[in-house]
């Protein structure tokens, strides 16, 4: 049987969510995994995103009860409380059994139903603090883009929810679906655009002094050619100890991290900077666009320029605002 997902409507929902959902689970994919979704909408009210995101199948209040997943879009004023209808529709589905997934300020409808008491959500950066304030006993994940709680999942934005999607997908249908449906719509799926090991903190695991202020000098100096000789020195310990500190703490050796903490740079620089590969290289300590292009694609599986044009595309729709130079042609 496939498995059914409803999409939670309302008047001033996030209409693009809304179709990043029909998208996912409301496309015939069947030439990927047979069966796909049951997909179906639950419209609150008199909304008129419907034809938007082009419904075929509308759900009753008993069939929402005996839905496998439901999806709840971002809401579209935080300030102001969901509706009840909403917030019940919600809770009444979860306590059935059904698997909840919320994109964007959809966190906050969740909230209001009581089913983040406790636990990890994560929600668009804007309205962390509004989140925090308004629902003080929700744990609010700064840095994660989608949060898996089990049977609920929240994402931290709009681009974010199609990571969100393509999870839920993964869940259900395997690595391979997901990847597959990914290239499908011309995204690299979230492991390709992060590293395959956990970001390398830039704070020190536990409470080792001898790393605390070496790892903020350095990271203050990416753009210079720092040595490991360097590190020991202004930590005041040995080069060797400087790796065994180094390793206990970050799991890595001292060179190791600091190119980790490069490669992260040069993605921020990607994401929000119009600067040239050339320049991004000079300003991460790499030198030359070879060497950055190099790294960058064995440590995060994409080339610097196509890391680039997949977010400019992705930022489209969420936001994402580009500063500096214009990009020189080629780059």
């Amino acid at each position: 049987m496939p498995i059914s997902v409803a999409l939670l409507l309302a008047s001033g929902i996030s209409g693009l969510d809304a179709s990043a959902a029909r998208e996912i689970f409301g496309v015939d994919r069947t030439y990927l995994a047979d069966p796909w979704y049951d997909f179906a909408v639950r419209a609150m009210d008199d909304v008129q995103s419907c034809d938007a995101c082009r419904v075929e199948r509308l759900c009753s209040p008993e069939q929402l009860t005996k839905t496998h997943t439901v999806v709840v879009p971002g809401w579209p004023d935080v300030r102001q409380a969901p509706p009840a209808a909403l917030v019940g529709a919600v809770r009444d589905a979860h306590e059935a059994g059904a698997r909840i997934v919320a994109t964007h300020t959809g966190t906050f409808v969740l909230a209001a139903a009581g089913l983040l008491e406790g636990r990890r959500a994560t929600t668009h950066w804007a309205h962390v603090d509004t989140l925090a304030v308004q629902y003080p006993r929700v744990r609010v994940d700064l840095d994660a883009p989608y949060v898996d709680e089990g049977d609920i999942l929240t994402s931290a934005g709009q681009a974010a929810s199609l990571d969100l999607f393509l999870h839920v997908v993964r869940l259900d249908h395997g690595a391979a679906v997901a990847k597959a449906l990914a290239h499908h719509l011309v995204m690299p799926p979230r492991d390709a655009v992060e590293k395959a090991h956990p970001p390398a903190p830039s704070e020190p695991v536990g409470e080792d002094r001898i790393l605390a202020d070496v790892l903020s000098w350095v990271t203050q100096r990416l753009d210079s050619q720092v040595t490991v000789d360097d590190m020991a020195q202004q930590a005041n310990v040995s080069r060797r100890t400087l790796t065994r500190h180094f390793r206990a703490s970050t799991g890595m050796a001292p060179l190791q991290w600091l190119l980790a903490q490069r490669v992260q740079l040069a993605q921020r620089l990607l994401e929000t900077t119009r600067l040239s590969v050339e320049q991004i290289a000079a300003q991460t300590g790499m030198g030359t666009a070879a060497t950055l292009r190099r790294h960058f694609g064995r440590t995060v599986g994409v080339p610097p320029d196509s890391y680039r044009r997949w977010f400019r595309t992705r930022g489209e729709g969420g936001g994402v605002r580009l500063v500096g130079a214009p990009i020189t042609p080629g780059q």
